[in-house]
């Protein structure tokens, strides 16, 4: 097809392309423990993930106890290494993932991943997950160094110099609307992820409560900068 309105389309990681939350609430729940740290709860944890690591140890130090900025940086090697030894123990795509992804790239549409985890879980979190060979280019909350994570509009406007424009983006969170409307291209916020807050509240162009829904939203919807 040669009418689709996007030469790419660019998608968050956790709670867009992957249902992580078991693995993710595991291994912060593990780090905690050792530490002397009681249990959160999967849906405390999942209202701290979108802004990366060290933002989800923040906020589940002050959720345990509090403690200064040494414990977070104390805490972080353990919790990278704890979730990259069970990265995809239960993690899996959302149901018609997979076949959205089919169904673009035989649009002859290039598939690009933005995410703020860090490159050093993101890449074996694809490849575990059989994702990685469907992505054009993956861009972690790292990759471009530090302050340059979603919400700045970096990573997306670095992800349409590799992947190139008219391009739209598929996130789940305030941060994910955030970094691709700044870059001026258009967002679809996805119901079934990790957002703190109503979807419908994120001022996304569109909202999808399915894969199923992807690829006709995305046709209806039109750059809006090339």
């Amino acid at each position: 097809m040669t009418d689709f309105p996007f030469a790419t389309i660019g998608f968050d990681l956790d709670g867009t392309l992957l249902d992580t939350s078991g693995d993710i609430a595991a291994a912060l729940n593990r780090v905690l423990a050792e530490d002397g740290r009681p249990l959160l709860p999967l849906d405390q944890v999942l209202r701290m993930v979108g802004r990366g690591v060290h933002a989800l140890l923040e906020q589940a130090v002050q959720a345990t106890g509090g403690g200064d900025a040494g414990v977070v940086e104390r805490l972080h090697p353990r919790f990278v290494a704890t979730y990259g030894d069970h990265i995809a123990d239960h993690s899996r795509p959302y149901p018609g993932c997979i076949e959205a992804l089919d169904a673009l790239a035989a649009r002859g549409v290039t598939l690009a991943v933005v995410t703020n985890k860090p490159e050093a879980l993101t890449l074996p979190l694809l490849a575990a997950t059989g994702l990685l060979p469907r992505f054009a280019c993956v861009i972690g909350g790292d990759t471009l160094g530090p302050g340059a994570a979603k919400p700045s509009p970096a990573p997306i406007l670095e992800m349409l110099r590799r992947c190139g424009a008219p391009a739209a983006f598929v996130g789940d969170s305030i941060y994910d609307v955030q970094a691709a409307q700044a870059a001026g291209i258009p967002a679809a916020a996805c119901s079934f992820g990790f957002s703190a807050v109503p979807v419908a509240t994120l001022g996304a162009e569109a909202v999808i409560d399915s894969y199923a829904e992807l690829l006709p939203v995305l046709e209806a919807l039109r750059p809006i900068r090339v």
